[in-house]
């Protein structure tokens, strides 16, 4: 069994990182990057159209579907991936957030009856999600298969499984206090040359400065262009707030990126990393 309380901990960690990520979220154009609206030290209100209803503070659609499962959770000591279907289903019947092409088409597979219910997208919003997980799974490899019943529910792609499965396992060997890129290298053999060639190119560039180097990579959603941005900020920085500001500032799809590396970064460091005033939203997860 994971410990309970850091497992709050890295809830919080990923949440606040969706969070702050939501004043530049989907924002790719960089002169509204250098909006001096956006105050980099500070919560914001966003710029995105997609996201008009939200002040700040609040969580992107990652990081209220984050949430929910957590909230799920609460009460359970193991995972039922048919509860929280049908509990996430009822949710979005409701929600007045974004809802994106894999919400929208895993929708339409549970009214259909398909099983997994996951759409065919290949974003890497789920893996910001997996976190809570790690309450209800007694072993790793109860977290892992967890992790992918998770996946396929919403975004049942192979090339998103395959990157979800990639940080699960980085995850759960940086709570055993390994050091992240350390552990990078001694996993990435057992993923195909696709991930290989990301995580070498990542890297490579740890040096390089985060916004062209996210920029080259590719800013947006898709495993493809977001996986290597993660690997680069995970192995650049030392320090939770730099990580977070340096990765916002390159736009695009801050909040996936922002919520899986802040996970794993938070693994195996204290909950003061995270700045004070970033910690408005910790009352929602007492």
């Amino acid at each position: 069994m994971f410990d309970q309380k850091k497992v709050k901990n890295l809830v919080l960690s990923s949440l606040v990182a969706d969070a702050y990520s939501l004043g530049a979220h989907w924002v790719y154009d960089e002169k509204q990057l250098a909006n001096e609206s956006i105050d980099w030290n500070e919560l914001n209100t966003p710029l995105a159209i997609w996201h008009k209803e939200k002040k700040a503070g609040d969580f992107t659609h990652y990081g209220d579907q984050a949430f929910w499962l957590y909230d799920f959770l609460k009460d359970k000591d193991s995972f039922d991936i048919n509860a929280f279907r049908d509990y996430w289903f009822t949710k979005m019947e409701t929600y007045e957030g974004y809802i994106d092409g894999a919400t929208r088409n895993t929708i339409q597979n549970i009214k259909d009856g398909v099983t997994p219910s996951g759409s065919d997208s290949t974003d890497l919003s789920v893996v910001g999600r997996i976190v809570p997980l790690l309450k209800v799974s007694k072993t790793k490899e109860e977290f892992f298969q967890n992790v992918k019943s998770l996946t396929e529910m919403t975004h049942n792609s192979q090339k998103t499984i395959n990157a979800t499965r990639f940080f699960a396992k980085l995850l759960v060997m940086a709570l055993e206090k390994k050091e992240i890129e350390e552990s990078i290298e001694e996993i990435k053999h057992e993923f195909d040359t696709t991930i290989q060639g990301f995580i070498t190119n990542a890297i490579e560039s740890k040096d390089a400065d985060t916004f062209d180097t996210i920029r080259s990579f590719g800013p947006a959603c898709d495993v493809d262009e977001g996986f290597g941005g993660i690997i680069h900020i995970l192995c650049k920085y030392e320090n939770f707030k730099d990580m977070m500001i340096c990765n916002g500032k390159a736009g695009g799809d801050s909040s996936a990126r922002a919520m899986i590396a802040a996970a794993i970064f938070m693994a195996n460091q204290p909950i003061s990393q995270i700045p004070q005033k970033w910690l408005a939203i910790k009352e929602i997860i007492e």
